[in-house]
């Protein structure tokens, strides 16, 4: 069980690393501290973040309500944080794509299909995130092959599924990339099992599928 020196140096590295702007601590930043609620990644890690603000990130994720809290309750840690921790809720995903050029891939995503970039990481980047509405892909730099040949067209392999509500919307959204010359592994068709799709092929030979019902 973690005891105050630890947890304060636990404090510390969440203060070094939001200084560091390394980006996987502002997911949990915002997640847990509800003035950040509302930031995205790029955000969270240009706003003012404290070692108080990073001290109250350890006494929320134990399920204390601050740091004072925390200290006050230390000694009875154990007992107080299985009362207070319910089952985690998973509230997004992201699929990774793995791309030759991440401003390139960024332009393929905004340009044809109407994605917007979150941010990019690096000099020259490295990682970046694009998004649309909810959905949201990330794209990760690659300088060698990651699949043998033509494997994902042969074998179907989708690098990412995203949704839509309704019959209209998927037939819209293709009529949307087929004027945009977006290039598709499959057209907009009818499935056995009652969906409607279609896959899109980007520049690096990911197939991303689109997906609605079919009535």
């Amino acid at each position: 069980m973690p005891n105050l020196e630890n947890l304060k140096k636990q404090a510390k590295q969440y203060l070094r690393w939001h200084r560091e702007r390394y980006h996987p601590v502002a997911a949990e930043i915002r997640a847990t501290l509800p003035r950040f609620h509302c930031l995205d990644d790029y955000q969270v890690l240009e706003a003012t973040f404290k070692l108080s603000d990073a001290q109250e990130l350890v006494a929320r994720q134990l399920g204390f309500e601050g740091w004072q809290a925390l200290k006050a309750g230390t000694p009875a840690m154990s007992t107080q944080v299985k009362q207070a921790t319910t089952a985690p809720i998973l509230s997004g995903t992201e699929a990774q794509l793995y791309v030759a050029d991440v401003r390139a891939s960024c332009d393929f995503f905004t340009s044809k299909l109407s994605f917007t970039t979150d941010f990019v990481y690096g000099d020259p980047p490295f990682y970046g995130v694009v998004k649309r509405d909810r959905a949201r892909l990330c794209l990760r730099l690659v300088c060698e092959p990651v699949f043998v040949g033509d494997i994902r067209q042969r074998e179907q392999l989708l690098s990412a599924s995203i949704t839509v509500d309704t019959a209209a919307e998927i037939k819209q959204l293709f009529l949307e990339f087929q004027s945009e010359g977006v290039s598709f592994h499959q057209e907009l068709k009818k499935e056995p099992w009652g969906a409607r799709n279609f896959v899109v092929l980007d520049p690096d030979g990911n197939l991303i599928l689109f997906a609605g019902p079919a009535d």
